[in-house]
């Protein structure tokens, strides 16, 4: 029996794999990858804080407020000179010295002609004549005794007409200036306080017209009325030409209030918000006068927003406010009718603080 025997081939051998050379470097794969994934994290950080800061400058130049502009103070520039401050200039002018000329040619040689003696003349009559006396005399020959105060009739007093340093007076009360304001309240309240007391608004009308009609060219002037609403002459100043005497006597006639009422959306009448005796002090200081003159009873309400009686303390603070930022003080005279004893008392120190006064009128 023979037994035959298969010899099995041999199983193939798998190729061995060269293993992988080490980084140049000599950090491990994964060392490497988390590197490149810190470093491309980083710019895109890097990239997106960019982005957003480009977004937030773009975003403010949009977003900028626009610009305000707000003047705290009017400068008063006066446009007419005074009598009073030609005189001064031309005063002024005499008294700067003249120019001498020294240069002469003299002569020691006799002359071949003999001159005559210089007559004797009164050396009093050969003296220079002081330029401001001619001013003078001229300013009183063109505006006459009125123009100096003489003839200024009940509104007015003194040398000085309304020029600076001069005084004039309105319902028993002397000032100085000419720039004035006149507010009246026309409330029901001072209508029966000023009629027991025997000055009725009908006698305060025409005291008005007395000083109205005596100012000289170089004034001006504006009228408010007011209960809480307010009706003015006009918003601003105007020159006491004698048309605008004419224009303020009309308007008196036929706008002058004495019913205690004035309401909303009457012909003339403003309504501010807030309303009250606080946006006539706001009309009458915008007029930047020299002398504001106000007539009540010092008892101020307000109806609009809230209905209520304005304190004495709010209105000392807005007035406090109203004179800061001036180059001088705004004079407030008060005259009152009737008045509280703590209203007297706080519109006294008002008054005394702005440099103006006050006088009650109480009744007979």
């Amino acid at each position: 029996m023979s037994v035959v025997i298969y010899a099995q081939p041999p199983e193939p051998q798998k190729p061995k794999r060269r293993p992988k050379a080490p980084p140049a470097d000599g950090s491990p794969p994964k060392q490497r990858g988390l590197i490149a994934s810190i470093i491309i994290g980083t710019v895109l950080v890097h990239v997106g804080a960019l982005v957003l800061f480009g977004l937030w400058v773009v975003a403010r130049q949009f977003s900028k407020p626009e610009a305000v502009f707000e003047v705290k103070q009017t400068l008063k520039i006066p446009i007419q000179k005074t009598p009073e401050h030609r005189m001064n200039t031309a005063a002024h002018e005499a008294a700067a010295p003249k120019p001498v000329f020294q240069d002469k040619l003299i002569s020691t040689r006799p002359a071949k002609f003999a001159l005559p003696d210089i007559p004797k003349l009164d050396l009093k009559q050969m003296l220079p004549l002081d330029p401001s006396e001619l001013v003078s005399d001229q300013v009183t020959s063109l505006v006459g005794t009125a123009g100096f105060g003489l003839g200024g009739g009940a509104g007015l007093s003194g040398s000085g007409g309304l020029g600076k340093g001069s005084n004039f007076s309105f319902m028993g009360l002397q000032s100085q200036g000419q720039r004035i304001v006149l507010c009246f309240d026309v409330s029901g309240s001072v209508v029966n306080k000023a009629n027991a007391s025997g000055l009725p608004l009908a006698a305060i009308k025409d005291e008005t017209l007395k000083l109205i009609t005596s100012l000289p060219p170089s004034a001006s002037f504006s009228i408010i009325q007011f209960v809480r609403n307010y009706k003015p002459f006009s918003e601003k100043l105007v020159a006491s030409t004698p048309a605008n005497r004419e224009l303020a006597k009309q308007w008196i006639e036929t706008e002058w209030s004495e019913s205690g009422q004035m309401a909303r959306g009457q012909r003339g009448v403003l309504s501010p918000d807030p309303n009250g005796v606080v946006c006539v002090i706001d009309a009458a200081f915008a007029m930047n006068p020299d002398v504001i003159f106000l007539i009540s009873d010092g008892q101020f309400e307000q109806t609009y927003p809230t209905d209520r009686r304005i304190p004495n303390d709010e209105l000392e603070d807005k007035l406090k406010d109203m004179q800061k930022g001036r180059l001088s003080k705004l004079p407030l005279n008060f005259i009152g009718f009737q008045m509280r004893a703590e209203d007297k008392a706080a519109w006294e120190k008002i008054a005394r603080r702005s440099g103006g006064k006050l006088r009650e009128i109480k009744s007979k």
